[in-house]
Order: structure tokens, then C-alpha cells, then sequence
């Protein structure tokens, strides 16, 4: 996944700047980061598994004489040889991949048509020892745990999961979830746009996803219980076994449901921020919108339409024009930003912007508009502005708008907007207004090649929701790290399988068949997989909560946007890995004569 992210990263880095490539080489970024992630999350929970699992080799070990250091040392060097042979193996076969994603990039318009793979060889060297370092950082805890194996360990037999929850995972866990409560609050209190930003919403699940992961013991055993409690009521003794034996094995539960947790929160998570900042800069531009029809003048007619839809009685013209505007803060640093040239008694006619403070009336040739986040909120305070033509000159403040997800921009007149061509007519029918004012409108309109659209018809010519190509790079950050989350679950769950085989043999010779024990097996899995996607879930609707908490403050109504398709897909394929490979290791460990298995 890394070799193939940094490969197109660098090829991206490496064309002519546009908006395009910015966008290619954030979303590229993006993936890689959340590849690393997943991956060091995923190795860490199979190597915590991997090293309960042989807790009674490592007690022999120590029983024979081996030091803690040593023993430690075992698991390191262990994940080092696994580290390097994964990690070469993974760029030879990202180095093939790698042309055919680039090539698909510019297939479906998130690159420049006809993009190639660039030659440069750092994306190999970095990806290998990126993937070196996962491997050892998610077994290092694990390589700590195994040193505190003692020596009586070589003699337990039982399967029974004891003092798992351990103080630094309680510290860690608990530390997570009160640092991602302790930003959030920030994040409100300070600037709440900050939420709705896509780093933002990126990184947040991922803390949420580790103090899940680390609390997964005290999670896991209440939803079992909860999950398993109609069908323990409908199926006797089998769903009490399923119940008893998931719960019994806590460290079993969380190394298969890590993969599905951190599948589905990040699926959830992300798919869901980015249908709710679309559905907020929807409703936001609805809200905003206060004029009855809009047209989209020709440059060289512009005037002259304005004059002709200002000669129908009963409408309210107010003709836009954006430009180039920089202000100048109070540390001398120059911030370029897009404004818009206003008529101020057309403009409050026309728009229903966020007023804070002051009144759009009082916009003239000597004063401005601009959001609070520029940091001038009060009336009448002065503000330095450079002017497209490069002139400077000193506005006073007209009124200071809330801040928004949209672009509020900024407004002058079209005297400080030198240069600048009408692009925009918005107009609003007047109480003088009667049924045949449409029609004369577009009469005006036609003699002049442009057509009028209905408020409703432009704000779906325009509508800010997240575009087809948004959607394409969330599914290419989200694609590769959902396929190693299912190839890491189906390992787990044959890893975990294997190591039951005598666990499994008890079962048979105490009466139950084979098809019987199989079907176990595979409950257990499915549930396992169930819990890890309620605590995805869990994560989704924490993520989703905090930003429509941003919304709210920003007083931004927007609706309530569940990702439900994401989240039933990505569950559905959890549950679609885990029921065959469940069964097909069960059906493998129990080949041999439950006799033989079991007195081994």
C-alpha cells in the first residue's frame, strides 16, 4: 500500500501546479497516512494475539533459563526478519501496481489525462523502511508483554483470558479518549470550522479507533452480552457456548474484531464527513439564497442586461462581479482571498448573509464586508486592503459576517474592485411584482443570449455538495486500507482457529458432531465480527456527533447524514470473510480423531 501511494505521490509531486494536482497529491498523502495507520494498528492487535497465544512457549522458555530481555529480544528480531521479507515483497509488487492505479487516476479525472508513473526510486526506499518500522513499532508492546511472561505460564492449559486489561492500557486507552473529548472542546470553543476540515476528520477517527482498541476487553464482554442474549434465549446451549466462549476469550475477541472496527470507523468516518459537509454547504447555500431568479450575464453585455431586467417593474436587480482582494493583517502579513463587487441595498435584497455584527447597508465606496475569521469583528474598525490592481488603501469595517463553510468572501464596491466584469445577476421579485414580471424577465434575458434560471434550478446548477471526484478520493483512501483489513481478519480468524484444535477435539468427544462444532466456529466469528462493527459504528457516530456540533455553533442547519450504504457494505463484507474462512479452518482443525487431538 505504501509503495503504491508514495510511487503515484511522487509522480504527482512532479507535475505542473493546478488545482488538480493539489487535490491529487492531498488525497494520495491522505491514503498513504491511512494505510500506515491501519497497518501498524492491525499488526499490533495480531502480534498482542500472537504472543497470548504462545504464552506457554515463551513460559518454557523462560522455565529453561531465558532472560526477559531475552525473550523480548525473540519476538523483536522475530517481527524484524517478518518486517524485512513483507516489506520487499510488498514494494516489488507495488512497484507493478503502482502504474496501473496512476494510469486509473487519469482514467476517471482525478489526474491529467495521459499521466505515466515517474522513475523516481525514494517512494521504494521510503515505503520499505516505512514498512520496517510498522512492523517493529506494533511489536514492540507486544515484545514488552511477552518479556513479563513468567515461568509458571509453560504450565496453564486453561483458555480462560485473565488480567488483560492491564494499567497502561488503561492509561493509554482512557488517555486517548479524554485527549479526542479535550480537542474536540478546543476545536469548538476556539474555531469549529476546524471539525469540518477533511484532516481533521481523518485523524480524529483514528484516535477513537486506538482507545477502542485498547478498551476492546471492557467493551466487548457487556455487547457480547447484549448481543447474544435473544439468541441464547432461541438456541439453548449452542448460543450460551457461542456467548460464553467469546467472552471467555477476551484477547481472541479483540484481535478478530480490531480489523473490523477500524474498517468500519474509518469507512463510516469518512464517508460520513464528507456527505455531511456537502449536505451543510447545500443547506447553507439554500439559506443564503434569497433571490427569485438568477442569470449569467456575457461580459460584453453585462451593463446592458442589468439595465434592461432594472426596466421590468417590480424586480430588485443587484448585478456581482468577483475580484482579486488582499488583506493586510496587523502583523503585515498580505492574505490574498476572493471577494465580490456589491450593491449594497441590492445585495440585502438578494442574499440573506450572516450578519454578526454591523449592517450591509452601511457598505460604500470607503468600507467593507468580511467574516470574522479575518479577525477585524468590530464596525468601523480599519482594514488595510490591497486592491487587484496592486493599489493599497484603507476600508472601514461595514459589518462582519459569522463564519460559514462556503466561501463568505468578502464585498466591496465596484470602486475597490478595479477590473472586475459582472458575472452574476441575482433578482428578486418585489411586492410590485405581478404574474406576467417571469416572463417579461426572460424576454429581457433572451435578447441578450442568456438564460434565466429559477432560484430552485440554480441551486442545483450549483449545488456545493461533495462532487464525484470528492467521492473518488475517499474510495481511494478508504480501498486498499478496507482490502488489507480483510485479508488481515480472514489471517486472524485462521490463525486463531488453528491454535482451538484441541479445544475443538473436547467438543467432539463430548457429543457434539462435527457439523455441529463448525457451525460454533462460525457463529462465534460472525458475532466477533458484529461487535467489532457496533464499536465502528460507535466511532461513526461520535465523529458525525462532533461535527454537526461544529455545525451548530457555526449556526449552519444542516440534516443529519448517516452513511448507511458505507457502513452496510463494509459490514456485510466483514461478515462475508469471516463466515467462510471461520468454517474452513474449523473443518481443517478437526481432520484428525478428536482422541488423538486431544491427548496431545
Amino acid at each position: 500500500m505504501m509503495t503504491v501511494m508514495l510511487l503515484g505521490l511522487a509522480t504527482a509531486m512532479g507535475l505542473p501546479g493546478s488545482e488538480e494536482v493539489v487535490s491529487l497529491v492531498s488525497a494520495l498523502g491522505t491514503a498513504g497516512g491511512v494505510s500506515a495507520f491501519v497497518s501498524a494498528f492491525v499488526i499490533a492487535s495480531t502480534f498482542s494475539y500472537a504472543v497470548a497465544q504462545r504464552r506457554r512457549e515463551l513460559g518454557l522458555l523462560r522455565l529453561a533459563g531465558a532472560t526477559s530481555a531475552q525473550v523480548r529480544r525473540t519476538v523483536l528480531i522475530e517481527a524484524l526478519l517478518l518486517g524485512v521479507v513483507a516489506s520487499a515483497t510488498g514494494c516489488v509488487l507495488g512497484r507493478i501496481a503502482a502504474p496501473h492505479l496512476v494510469r486509473r487516476l487519469g482514467e476517471v479525472g482525478m489526474a491529467p489525462p495521459g499521466i505515466t508513473l515517474g522513475q523516481q526510486q525514494w517512494p521504494l526506499h521510503a515505503a520499505f523502511w516505512t514498512g520496517l518500522l510498522v512492523a517493529l513499532g506494533g511489536a514492540a508492546v507486544a515484545a514488552r508483554r511477552a518479556g513479563r511472561v513468567g515461568p509458571l505460564d509453560a504450565l496453564r492449559t486453561a483458555d480462560l483470558d485473565t488480567g488483560v486489561m492491564t494499567a497502561g492500557r488503561w492509561f493509554w486507552g482512557l488517555g486517548l479518549l479524554l485527549t479526542a473529548a479535550v480537542l474536540v472542546v478546543m476545536s469548538l470553543v476556539t474555531e469549529p470550522a476546524e471539525l469540518l476540515r477533511r484532516k481533521t476528520y481523518t485523524v480524529r477517527p483514528m484516535v477513537l479507533i486506538c482507545a477502542c482498541g485498547l478498551l476492546a476487553p471492557v467493551l466487548a464482554r457487556p455487547l457480547l452480552g447484549l448481543v447474544t442474549r435473544l439468541p441464547a434465549r432461541w438456541t439453548g446451549y449452542a448460543g450460551r457456548l457461542v456467548g460464553g466462549s467469546a467472552r471467555a476469550a477476551v484477547r481472541r475477541t479483540g484481535a478478530v474484531a480490531a480489523p473490523v472496527l477500524v474498517s468500519v470507523a474509518l469507512a463510516g468516518s469518512l464517508a460520513g464527513a464528507l456527505g455531511t459537509v456537502g449536505a451543510a454547504r447545500t443547506a447553507e447555500a439554500r439559506a443564503r439564497t434569497a433571490a427569485d431568479f438568477v442569470a449569467v450575464p456575457d461580459a460584453a453585455s453585462a451593463g446592458a442586461l442589468t439595465t434592461a431586467l432594472r426596466a421590468v417593474p417590480g424586480v430588485t436587480v443587484s448585478p456581482t462581479a468577483p475580484t482579486a482582494l488582499s488583506v493586510v493583517e496587523a502583523d503585515g502579513t498580505v492574505v490574498r482571498s476572493e471577494a465580490r463587487t456589491a450593491e449594497p441595498a441590492a445585495l440585502a435584497a438578494t442574499t440573506r448573509l450572516p450578519v454578526a455584527a454591523g449592517s450591509l447597508s452601511a457598505l460604500d465606496d470607503g468600507a467593507i464586508v468580511l467574516p470574522r475569521e479575518w479577525g477585524a469583528t468590530r464596525p468601523g474598525a480599519p482594514v488595510e486592503v490591497v486592491r487587484a490592481d496592486g493599489s493599497r488603501t484603507t476600508l472601514r469595517v461595514a459589518a462582519v459576517l459569522r463564519d460559514g463553510l462556503a466561501d463568505n468572501g468578502l464585498y466591496v464596491t465596484a470602486r475597490n474592485a478595479p477590473g472586475a466584469r459582472v458575472d452574476r445577476l441575482d433578482i428578486k421579485l418585489t411586492a410590485a411584482a405581478d404574474g406576467t414580471t417571469p416572463d417579461r424577465l426572460r424576454v429581457a434575458a433572451h435578447r441578450f443570449g442568456t438564460t434565466l434560471a429559477t432560484r430552485e434550478e440554480w441551486l442545483a446548477a450549483t449545488d456545493p455538495a461533495a462532487s464525484r471526484v470528492a467521492w473518488l478520493r475517499t474510495v481511494l483512501v478508504l480501498g486498499l486500507a478496507l482490502t488489507y483489513t480483510g485479508i488481515a481478519l480472514a489471517n486472524t480468524l485462521v490463525m486463531s482457529t488453528a491454535d482451538r484444535r484441541r479445544e475443538l477435539a473436547l467438543l467432539r468427544l463430548a457429543g457434539a458432531t462435527r457439523a455441529q462444532v463448525i457451525r460454533l466456529v462460525t457463529a462465534e466469528s460472525v458475532l466477533v465480527v458484529a461487535v467489532g462493527a457496533v464499536l465502528g459504528c460507535a466511532v461513526t457516530a461520535v465523529q458525525l456527533g462532533t461535527m454537526h456540533a461544529g455545525l451548530a455553533v457555526l449556526s449552519v442547519d444542516a440534516p443529519l447524514t448517516v452513511p448507511w450504504r458505507p457502513l452496510a457494505l463494509v459490514s456485510a463484507g466483514g461478515f462475508l470473510v469471516a463466515a467462510p474462512c471461520a468454517a474452513l479452518a474449523a473443518a481443517w482443525a478437526l481432520r484428525h480423531r478428536p482422541v488423538t487431538v486431544a491427548g496431545r
